[in-house]
């Protein structure tokens, strides 16, 4: 089987999009799917279009389109895909919700997404998500095209030797204590607010390991605290090495507003960490409060919870262990083997075998 794994716009892309489509391919790759990653002849669109304008194709060959971002390339490879009957999967890893409140104006362009990504999902044979939650926020919009989830996984391959980086960083940032970290893009929605208010309100060292815009494209929250942090707060700044983060760092803390599944959180429990979480409705269906998490509502809760973890190093350890346990139902040998099925299912009914 030859799948096209299309991350728009890749070299550009960070975060939870980006880390999904690397873990789609290696998942796939270790299941002896043949992968490829772009879907234009040559080294890109203009290679394709002058390869088509002297009668040449512009696209590879793939037996199914998958496409992870919702911009203009990812629309010519779903026309491409339905005028030649492939089978085209597209990804929901964007949603009106969680592109709110992200970067400037984005809140104020989020209501106008909503139109646009129920035309374009509903292009799909199938649309995959990472989460029982985003798939209800689809069908509300609503987007009829079969919608399956599929959890983005988390590789534990990439993690290893994690712990070595300790003392480095923490030298670094001069972090000392019972670190409280976070990881992943700087800005609202992922609860910078909530995460500096609560820092305030304690003696923590907190460390916000991620990009961070400066520029015109930062949203309010972005600029007012990474130029007026709180004395224990640190933001770092992009890390060429996420280990160093989740060596760093002792207690996960995630106050996100919105969520479609979280890797940045799964990561931290596979490395054993105690995650503190903002008890959002996603979440409920992965992780449990008081088993491998500690969920919170408010500021004052929040707050608690990392006093309660600071006083009982055995509670942190027992909440650790038992995220591992967690974290290991989303491997990656999962993904790839629920990804395979999903592909086969499309395959066998283009066939008229199913």
């Amino acid at each position: 089987m030859r799948v096209l794994d299309y991350l728009e716009l890749e070299g550009r892309i960070r975060g939870g999009i980006a880390t999904a489509t690397r873990q789609q391919r290696k998942a796939l790759d270790a299941v002896g799917v043949d992968v490829v990653e772009s879907p234009w002849v040559g080294d890109g669109p203009l290679d394709a279009a002058k390869s088509a304008l002297t009668g040449g194709p512009a696209f590879e060959e793939y037996d199914v389109a998958h496409c992870n971002l919702v911009g203009p390339g990812s629309v010519a490879v779903a026309r491409h895909a339905k005028r030649n009957d492939i089978p085209l999967v597209l990804h929901s890893h964007v949603t009106a919700e969680d592109f709110g409140e992200s970067f400037r104006f984005t809140e104020h362009v989020a209501p106008a997404l909503r139109p646009y990504l129920r035309w374009f999902y509903s292009q799909a044979d199938l649309v995959l998500c990472p989460s029982e939650y985003t798939k209800g926020v689809l069908r509300e919009y609503p987007v009829v095209t079969p919608i399956e989830p599929v959890t983005n996984g988390v590789d534990t391959e990439s993690l290893e030797g994690f712990e070595s980086f300790r003392e480095e960083t923490r030298d670094r940032f001069d972090l000392d204590g019972m670190v409280v970290f976070c990881v992943g893009e700087v800005f609202e929605r992922k609860g910078l607010t909530t995460f500096c208010e609560v820092a305030e309100a304690t003696e923590y060292d907190f460390a916000w390991f991620g990009h961070y815009e400066e520029g015109a494209a930062a949203g309010e929250a972005t600029r007012y605290w990474t130029n007026n942090p709180p004395e224990n707060v640190t933001f770092t700044g992009w890390m060429d090495d996420k280990r160093a983060a989740f060596g760093a760092g002792d207690v996960y803390l995630f106050p996100t507003k919105d969520e479609n599944q979280g890797i940045a959180a799964l990561e931290a429990m596979a490395c054993g960490k105690a995650v503190v979480l903002r008890d959002i409705p996603v979440f409920e269906e992965f992780f449990t409060d008081g088993e491998d998490c500690l969920k919170c509502e408010t500021e004052a809760e929040f707050v608690e919870a990392l006093d309660r973890l600071a006083a009982n190093p055995d509670l942190r350890e027992r909440l650790g262990e038992n995220a591992k346990e967690t974290a290991a139902e989303h491997s990656l040998e999962r993904v790839g083997e629920r990804l395979v099925e999903q592909y086969e299912r499309l395959l066998e009914r283009q066939s008229g075998t199913a």
